[in-house]
């Protein structure tokens, strides 16, 4: 039923409340999707189609009993990454690839709590470490927008599934943009939220001070309302905050009149294409004409991000990947004569070429007589980014940016020459450096038809104002990933 599988998380959930249909019908014809274009699209490792429907059935008698909440018996994508028990999770790595865990993550409890079906684990970059989804060891997935272009990365098949109507919404891990590149590459909307508003519990760590979980969905409102359920304290993650969850959709009418929206230089320099500055700069025309305040400010510091988190990336990657030995549990290589050796082949057979890299970059960053010149810096400009935000939303009320310099690029373009993957990194990862939550969202697309995407960047914990400022934008440019998507 595609009129089905089009309809946004709001439009479901409404169905469902008046009874027109049931969490049985969303499932399975979410199910018919995926059976019908996910051999083009490869955004799913596993389908979990037993249990989806035996949750949807769940879900009905849940809304039958009338205890249903918003999001009972909508279904769901879950990036690989994020733990589900009794359901294969991979981290797209061989390492992985037969790995059951016995614990749900923190964000499954939540989802379950709402009685949501999952369909399954979604494709990435192996251990979420790539910017394209072509450094899984499973699959290459396509962007539904154009099929021999990349979906982004590394929560790829995140945003393909929900671009190619495959999952209503889905959950992804952004640790320098790898939710909002993306949602930005396929067309749909993606939120990073502040460092500590959702619980990384359950999320196999990449880069344990960066990492954050956050929504994938077709619309703004959509994105609030997963945010609304998976958001919260919670005590098994030593960085989690414990404050108030507001309703994030509480404020999504109220417009912008009177907010004050920065642009900042450093965000439209060298490297951003002129189509994806010029739909950007249109897109903050559009905001004033609905009321706001558009200032040009500059934030030097930004140009140090970068090489900064890639030193803070790589070297938390190198400590927490350690654990992959080839002994507890993960991959391990039948081809070795002492502990030594059963360590380098399980490692160098389990980790791909990007991790490897990664790897060995941090354990070089952390080594003796470097530790000082590269990691102890690269803190201090951390230090120094998450200042100059302050400053900024002293005067400001959100920053408007690029989410990547470019449009989705074609699959194998850029797979030669890892530096310039890296630098397509440059407007995301400010971002998880200073902990502040970014909205990613479709404000227009390139003379070929692909999406580009923009980005809403506030102080922490103010994911209330992004989505108010994101929705208003919708509100008056429209949605172009549901009139436009490619199936």
């Amino acid at each position: 039923m595609s009129e089905i599988t089009s309809m946004t998380v709001r439009e479901l959930s409404e169905a469902l409340a008046a009874g027109d249909i049931s969490s049985v019908d969303i499932t399975r014809s979410y199910l018919d999707s995926i059976k019908k274009s996910d051999d083009k699209v490869g955004g799913y490792i596993t389908v979990t189609e037993e249990e989806a429907l035996a949750a949807a059935k769940a879900a009905d008698d849940v809304r039958t009993a009338g205890n249903g909440g918003v999001l009972t018996g909508i279904p769901a994508a879950i990036k690989d990454n994020i733990c589900t028990k009794g359901v294969r999770t991979t981290c797209a790595s061989k390492m992985l690839g037969n790995f059951v865990p016995p614990y749900d993550a923190t964000v499954m409890e939540k989802l379950n709590a709402h009685t949501v079906p999952v369909l399954g684990k979604v494709n990435m970059d192996e251990f979420a470490m790539g910017s394209s989804t072509e450094n899984s060891a499973v699959k290459i997935t396509h962007n539904p927008r154009s099929i021999d272009r990349v979906p982004g990365g590394s929560s790829g098949g995140s945003a393909a599934v929900v671009a190619a109507n495959e999952a209503p919404f889905s959950l992804g891990s952004d640790t320098g943009g790898s939710i909002r590149q993306p949602a930005a590459f396929c067309g749909v909307v993606g939120m990073k939220p502040t460092y500590g508003r959702v619980s990384r519990y359950g999320l196999v760590a990449f880069a344990s001070s960066l990492d954050q979980i956050g929504p994938v969905t077709k619309t703004v409102e959509d994105n609030a309302l997963v945010l609304n359920a998976i958001a919260g304290y919670d005590k098994h993650d030593a960085t989690s905050v414990n404050i108030e969850v507001p309703d994030y959709t509480a404020e999504l009418k109220k417009g912008v009149k009177g907010m004050k929206i920065a642009l900042l230089r450093e965000s439209f320099g060298e490297g951003i294409s002129g189509e994806v500055k010029s739909a950007v700069m249109n897109a903050a025309h559009v905001y004033e004409g609905l009321g706001a305040e558009i200032v040009e400010l500059s934030m030097p510091s930004l140009d140090h991000a970068l090489p900064a988190y890639y030193v803070i990336s790589s070297a938390e990657a190198s400590s927490n990947l350690a654990r992959f030995d080839g002994v507890r549990y993960g991959y391990r290589s039948d081809n070795y004569n002492d502990i030594t050796e059963l360590y380098l082949s399980s490692r160098s057979e389990g980790f791909g070429a990007e991790v490897k890299r990664r790897i060995m970059l941090g354990t070089f960053a952390l080594s003796s007589g470097y530790y000082d010149a590269y990691y102890k810096k690269a803190l201090q400009v951390r230090t120094l980014i998450m200042n100059d935000y302050k400053k900024i939303f002293e005067g400001c009320d959100l920053i408007l940016s690029p989410v990547a310099p470019t449009v989705a690029y074609k699959i194998g373009e850029k797979t030669t020459n890892p530096l310039e993957m890296y630098l397509g990194d440059i407007c995301t990862v400010p971002m998880n450096i200073g902990g502040v939550p970014a909205l990613s969202l479709p404000c227009g697309e390139d003379s070929e038809g692909l999406p580009i995407g923009m980005q809403l960047i506030g102080p922490a914990f103010s994911e209330t104002t992004l989505y108010r400022a994101g929705a208003a934008f919708e509100a008056e440019q429209g949605a172009y990933h549901i009139e436009r998507g490619a199936f």
